[in-house]
């Protein structure tokens, strides 16, 4: 029977480990989202599932980039892993093996590397990109369901692009933060807040160096009210310098939400 593995240091691999970095691709739909739960299937719990198999039963630690909520996608997660050190590895069988293991589940490694014992999947990250999908059309969507927000009423991409502005840059994001986040400060730095149609999607590019609890899915609820012309563009300025989540609009569905990178210098994958 293995030892149970003591707490790690959050930014350090033991001198018994060895660091590997993972990006991860996966269908959120029916996952409780990233962290580990009572109440359902986790991405990090079936990470580190796989993990154990590789190392012959061993616990395997993960550290992740961002923690997603339940029903919410990515395509360019980051996680790192601590296997122990003396278990033979490469990048293929890493990203082969945890793939395997996954199998049965909506959960890829798209890739891995070997990383410094430094390194941290959270704390090395210099840009976090998250992308909105949303359907606007009459009509419910078939292929598309679990994978999108569905809007019936048409809505106006230019008038959402002129209060998409209004957000960009450093402010106090209180309006925009859940009651639940545990982030020590509001205070963010929007990089990009992107929106463009193609045909009856309608796509929120957004990035930031960290982002609060539910922050885009907020931008984006707030931003459909003007888009459907219940508030002026102008109405977005006054909601954030409310720094009041009552000002601002409602939160739009986890299901259209996508982690689609992390961002390192020097990148680990590369």
């Amino acid at each position: 029977m293995s030892t149970p593995l003591s707490p790690l240091p959050r930014d350090h691999a033991p001198a018994d480990r060895q660091r590997w970095a993972v990006k991860i691709e996966y269908d959120g739909t029916g996952l409780v989202g990233w962290q580990k739960q009572e109440n359902g299937l986790s991405v990090q719990a079936l990470l580190e599932s796989a993990a154990a198999r590789l190392a012959g039963g061993r616990p395997v630690p993960s550290i992740t980039a961002g923690r997603t909520d339940a029903r919410v996608h990515a395509t360019g997660q980051v996680a790192h892993l601590d296997f122990p050190a003396d278990l033979p590895l490469n990048t293929r069988a890493v990203r082969d093996g945890l793939s395997y293991h996954l199998k049965s589940h909506p959960v890829v490694v798209l890739d891995a590397a070997s990383v410094d014992p430094s390194w941290n999947a959270r704390f090395s990250a210099i840009r976090r990109r998250y992308r909105y999908r949303l359907l606007n059309r009459p009509s419910r969507p078939g292929i598309e369901a679990n994978r999108v927000w569905h809007v019936r009423f048409p809505l106006d991409v230019q008038a959402m692009r002129v209060a998409a502005e209004l957000l960009l840059g450093h402010h106090d994001f209180s309006t925009f933060r859940a009651s639940a986040c545990q982030a020590r400060s509001p205070m963010r730095t929007l990089d990009r807040l992107d929106i463009k149609r193609d045909g009856e999607l309608i796509v929120f590019d957004v990035e930031a160096r960290s982002f609060l609890h539910h922050q885009v899915r907020n931008l984006v609820g707030t931003l459909q009210l003007v888009g459907c012309g219940r508030w002026q563009p102008e109405q977005i300025r006054v909601a954030l310098e409310a720094k009041d989540r009552r000002a601002g609009g409602p939160t739009a569905p986890s299901e259209g939400l996508y982690l689609v990178g992390v961002d390192y210098e020097p990148d680990p994958f590369r």
